[in-house]
């Protein structure tokens, strides 16, 4: 029973030795040995080809530089008018009795459209022819009496003068009477007439619009902005979208003042005959207001800016490349690029604000 008793307090003895805490040092060198061992088996591991998986690959596009036209425009809005548009209106008061033409009919310069009450000064007129047929025939008489020296030269002078103004008188009267009909002032076609028998017409309020469509023009007017980039001469692109229609021609005419109220100044492009033009047709123009050939052109998106001016990145051999660049006019979201790529070089379109230069890249985005 003794022996057993010393057995168990030996067991307990030598346990409470085995917990006894170590010394910090060693257990700190114990923990750098395997610090190091460990990131030898890390290395060991690599050398035999275990990938790393730290390195990104941005996904890009491309687009290879090329030499192009680059044209850029001023666009503004304008409207077809004729080169011939007028109103006749008659030059008095009266009551309409006569109407001699009708919408869509063509008429000539001078051609009477329609007739106005002029019965009193009718009467007039013929009072005063009468007037003027006595005062000639008087005077005749009075010369021949005069031509065999028989009478007064005063008797001659003052028949003479009678005659005189009983014909002014009569010429008077029918321009008086002028005035009470409605005449066409040029050559084209009736496109506008409300008028009816009977109605009161006055001037400057009834009237018959004359179009001459042969002569078409363009009218627009252009922002004081512009004004530096139109001019006389230029080519204009015409886009008709109501016709289906386009044309290229030349500017005919602009404004060299601008308009205080406005801040814009006029310009006219005369149009060749075409049968789907109209009168008041709406048209957008397209001015060329600047042009180069065989320049480089790259989408504005593309470039990137920072303090040290404007770059682009390219794509060589699957790494991204940085390339500072000057650029110079932009359109419709392309930019011209007068230094910094040339031709061949593969730019990065879309991706390329995710990137940095040297950053490895493929090419799979549309």
């Amino acid at each position: 029973m003794k022996a057993k008793i010393f057995f168990i307090t030996a067991i307990i003895f030598l346990g409470a030795c085995n917990n006894k805490p170590k010394d910090p040092k060693a257990e700190l060198a114990d923990l750098k040995k395997q610090q190091v061992d460990i990131s030898a088996k890390i290395t060991a591991l690599e050398n035999k080809g275990v990938k790393k998986d730290s390195i990104k690959v941005n996904d890009i596009s491309v687009m290879p530089i090329e030499s192009v036209n680059f044209t850029t425009y001023v666009e503004l809005q304008g409207k077809i008018d004729a080169q011939d548009n007028v109103v006749a209106y008659p030059q008095a008061p009266g009551t309409i009795t006569g109407l001699y033409v009708k919408p869509g009919q063509h008429v000539s310069r001078g051609q009477v459209l329609a007739q106005l009450d002029n019965s009193v000064l009718k009467q007039n007129i013929a009072q005063a022819e009468s007037q003027a047929g006595l005062a000639s025939v008087v005077f005749q008489r009075q010369k021949n009496l005069w031509d065999q020296k028989i009478g007064t030269e005063i008797q001659f002078l003052q028949a003479q003068t009678n005659m005189q103004s009983a014909q002014k008188q009569v010429a008077a009267l029918r321009q008086q009477a002028d005035l009470y009909r409605i005449t066409s002032p040029i050559s084209g076609t009736v496109d506008q007439m409300d008028l009816k028998l009977g109605q009161a017409a006055s001037p400057g309020m009834t009237g018959i619009r004359i179009v001459n469509t042969s002569i078409l023009k363009v009218k627009a007017d252009v922002p004081e902005s512009y004004a530096g980039k139109v001019s006389q001469g230029q080519n204009v692109k015409i886009v008709v979208p109501d016709g289906n229609d386009s044309l290229t021609t030349k500017l005919t005419f602009a404004a060299r003042a601008i308009d205080p109220a406005s801040r814009s100044f006029p310009i006219e492009i005369k149009l060749p005959p075409r049968k789907s033009l109209r009168p008041n047709m709406t048209v957008t123009l397209k001015i060329a207001s600047y042009s180069k050939n065989n320049t480089i052109v790259v989408p504005l998106k593309a470039i990137q800016n920072s303090e040290n001016g404007n770059y682009v990145y390219v794509n060589q051999n699957g790494t991204a490349r940085h390339k500072d660049v000057k650029i110079g006019t932009t359109y419709n979201s392309q930019t011209e690029v007068l230094s910094g790529l040339n031709i061949g070089d593969q730019l990065i379109t879309n991706g390329a604000s995710d990137i940095a230069d040297g950053d490895k890249v493929r090419v799979i985005l549309k």
